[in-house]
């Protein structure tokens, strides 16, 4: 394939504008990437990229780094794979890699759906022209390959699955929605591992992603670099600013429905009221390394028992154990069951952790359901209902948290899910918490349920009642 620059293949019909469609309304994301490998600019395209960038130089040379922080329906998933086919046909490799070595464009989603997305749009692409079709080799449905030793491989997005390769181009495909169930910064741990890969092959990192709260990779690089020169360009942009054909009426019924959450989905704007109920900091203070990650019952302690039930298909079934120590709150025990299981065999094996610590009795949130009750009393276990909900039983355990006043295992997913817990401000005023889209909470849930119990209970031992 003939090295040409990216605008050069995104306007010719025979290459990437093959794909496009209607040229005309990818003009903005034109001036992008025409920035991002350090073209001249047209005069006409100056005062945009001045919009998109903070007012920043355009850059002299190819940027290290662009992030690009834009909103729903602004053509993400198709420029990530546009920008993936462009290094892999375009761009001339072979002085950075070894004989019979394959090079990788790497491009990263948060879910398998999501990236599979991609990769049919990464195919579409070059079926759509003749001339990259004939670079075509037998492909699987993670890879793509072509001539020449590269492959456009599309994957969700993991730290652990990125490593010992040779990385010409890594895109991360929505980055700020990045999910691991072991990680609460899958995103800062990805950057963390494809960065020195990419330095040994001057490759280029892009993020195109739509915003959410004010943390996370994609809001720190937007608060170092939006607006100054640099290697790491970082543009913002609403939707009707790269996506002049979007239906402008159902952005005005969603800015009515909730202003806040338009702003990120349409305006580009990261949310304003969203944030963590409980600072990275707070959450490592309460941690007890020196201890089991299950303490045994002890004699003559008082234990209380708080359950997040489940049915089974989607979420984990949870419980927890805890006891008071003077002013002192200590979670002895949080365990977790993921599906698929039969709920009814949880519950059983849960009354007999609950009987071990002399409990007579196991709590739950509002929300449980009547199977709940009657799950628990067949094995032997009265059932307590939580006068309180989740949200509620979140806010009460912030001030333990903040007094220092608690301690709790050093359980990877427990620790996860308290980091990644978030509080937002209702119009009406009212604070809710709950974990972020597409995660979950049942760990925290038993954490924060086992402490409201405690909370308001005198140290006392089993020969006190």
């Amino acid at each position: 394939m003939t090295v040409c620059t990216i605008d050069e293949a995104l306007e010719d019909r025979l290459l990437l504008g093959a794909g496009l469609g209607d040229l005309s309304t990818w003009a903005t994301w034109r001036t992008v990437l025409k920035a991002t490998y350090g073209l001249q600019l047209d005069p006409s395209e100056v005062p945009t990229f001045d919009v998109l960038a903070g007012g920043r130089p355009p850059p002299r040379e190819r940027v290290a780094e662009l992030w690009a922080v834009v909103s729903r329906r602004s053509g993400k998933s198709r420029m990530a794979a546009a920008v993936s086919v462009y290094v892999a046909a375009f761009i001339d490799h072979s002085a950075r890699l070894a004989p019979g070595e394959t090079g990788y464009v790497l491009v990263l989603s948060p879910s398998k759906s999501q990236a599979r997305t991609v990769r049919d749009y990464c195919e579409g692409f070059i079926r759509a022209s003749p001339d990259l079709e004939a670079m075509l080799l037998p492909s699987t449905t993670d890879e793509i390959r072509l001539c020449g030793n590269i492959v456009i491989a599309v994957h969700p997005a993991s730290h652990r699955t990125v490593r010992g390769k040779t990385l010409l181009a890594v895109i991360l495909d929505e980055v700020a929605y990045f999910r691991d169930e072991k990680s609460a910064t899958p995103d800062i741990e990805v950057y963390r591992a494809v960065v020195p890969a990419l330095a040994t092959t001057y490759g280029i990192l892009i993020a195109i992603s739509s915003p959410y709260r004010k943390v996370g990779l994609l809001h720190q690089k937007h608060d170092r670099h939006f607006g100054k020169d640099g290697d790491v360009l970082v543009i913002q942009a609403a939707t009707e600013l790269l996506n002049p054909t979007i239906d402008r009426s159902a952005i005005e019924r969603s800015r009515a429905d909730d202003p806040e959450a338009a702003q990120a989905e349409w305006d580009g704007q990261f949310r304003g009221d969203l944030s963590s109920l409980l600072d990275d900091a707070v959450i490592e203070a309460a941690i007890d390394h020196d201890r089991p990650i299950e303490l045994p019952p002890l004699p003559n302690i008082a234990y209380r028992c708080f359950a997040d039930a489940s049915a089974g298909r989607h979420d984990a079934f949870c419980i927890g154990v805890g006891h008071k120590e003077g002013d002192r709150l200590v979670i002895d025990v949080v365990r977790g069951r993921k599906p698929p299981f039969d709920p009814a065999s949880v519950a059983a094996e849960y009354a007999e952790i609950a009987k071990s610590y002399r409990c007579l009795s196991v709590a739950a949130d509002a929300y449980a359901g009547e199977w709940v009750s009657r799950a628990f009393e067949a094995a032997g276990v009265r059932f307590e209902r939580s006068p309180m909900f989740k949200s509620a039983l979140y806010l009460e355990m912030v001030a333990p948290f903040m007094r220092g006043t608690i301690s709790i295992p050093n359980h990877p997913v427990l620790v996860r899910e308290l980091r990644l817990l978030e509080r937002r401000v209702a119009p009406s005023g009212k604070d809710r918490v709950d974990h972020p889209q597409g995660g979950s909470d049942d760990h925290a849930n038993v954490v924060a349920g086992v402490m409201s119990l405690l909370a308001f209970q005198s140290t006392y031992t089993l020969e006190h009642l």
